[in-house]
């Protein structure tokens, strides 16, 4: 069966952009408050970065709507307007992908709640919280559809299970955070995740966020042994730890060491390469020259 990512890659740059919500922050998006909100209250601001991120040599533009479910939304005033937001998020990253030749990644995250039997939220709840994200973010026009940083399998199947039917012509890229070690907060390793998520369909499997380029070099190797034929390989590295500097966090791997780590990742087998929080249009800069 022809890999629908690769298909819609038709040659471009396999690289994905970094870091959105603390960039967002940087650019006065208050603490606490929502940024997918800013999609229906500042889309200039949303689209100034991803043009930095396109401008930069990302050709996977990630919509700002990571935590765009009802669950997530509905703590900020926004209850009953994920189809909108979501929706409005894809447009956003449309207009920009266009100008640049780029593909826009619809970005679906957890959706904050449990699954049972450790809460209460059900597979079948879980399944259609993101098809109503789903519905939004094909509505606005995205290309492929990025389940991002999931701990519970569970919950990355649901999401996976949401975009089957509701896009089933979509390419559907997983990436999970093994940040426990080396496996995610639920126990899940590398292996089991590329085990689960090949049988259920996706296109692309793989990492991102974590503890930064060391422990994501371990992880890829393990992707890496665990891929069947016809399945693409994701990594996308926080740029290190935040490290408390004065009043302020920052993050400790600056451009050049994350491209040498996107030259490691490419050599190790990883055929999408981006970066995660603390990333920046520089590091993708950085990294994007180096692949190229």
């Amino acid at each position: 069966m022809t890999n629908r990512l690769l298909t819609l890659l038709a040659g471009r740059p396999a690289v994905f952009d970094g870091g959105y919500g603390w960039l967002l922050q940087e650019r006065g998006l208050p603490m606490g408050e929502c940024a997918e909100s800013w999609n229906l209250d500042n889309a200039d601001a949303v689209a100034a970065l991803h043009d930095e991120y396109a401008d930069a040599g990302a050709r996977l533009i990630t919509t700002n709507t990571f935590g765009a479910t009802e669950p997530r939304l509905a703590q900020h005033g926004l209850s009953g307007r994920a189809l909108e937001v979501n929706r409005a998020g894809a447009a956003i990253a449309r207009t920009v992908a266009d100008r640049h030749g780029a593909l826009v990644a619809g970005d679906i995250g957890p959706t904050g709640e449990l699954l049972d039997p450790l809460g209460t939220l059900s597979v079948e709840d879980a399944t259609a919280l993101f098809a109503e994200q789903v519905r939004g973010l094909v509505d606005g026009g995205a290309d492929l559809l990025l389940v991002e940083t999931m701990s519970d399998l569970g919950e990355a199947r649901a999401a996976v299970a949401a975009a089957r039917d509701v896009a089933p012509e979509l390419p559907v890229v997983v990436t999970l955070s093994f940040d426990t070690n080396l496996r995610t907060m639920m126990g899940v390793t590398p292996a089991a995740a590329v085990s689960a998520l090949v049988a259920d369909g996706v296109d692309a499997v793989g990492a991102n966020c974590g503890r930064g380029p060391d422990e994501m070099r371990t992880i890829a190797e393990q992707l890496a042994a665990s891929r069947p034929e016809g399945v693409l390989l994701v990594a996308q590295s926080n740029a290190g730890l935040p490290e408390l500097s004065g009043a302020d966090f920052v993050y400790t791997v600056g451009p050049q060491a994350m491209a040498e780590h996107a030259l490691e990742l490419r050599d190790l087998g990883i055929d999408v390469i981006g970066a995660c929080c603390g990333s920046s249009p520089e590091h993708v800069r950085a990294m994007a020259a180096a692949l190229a």
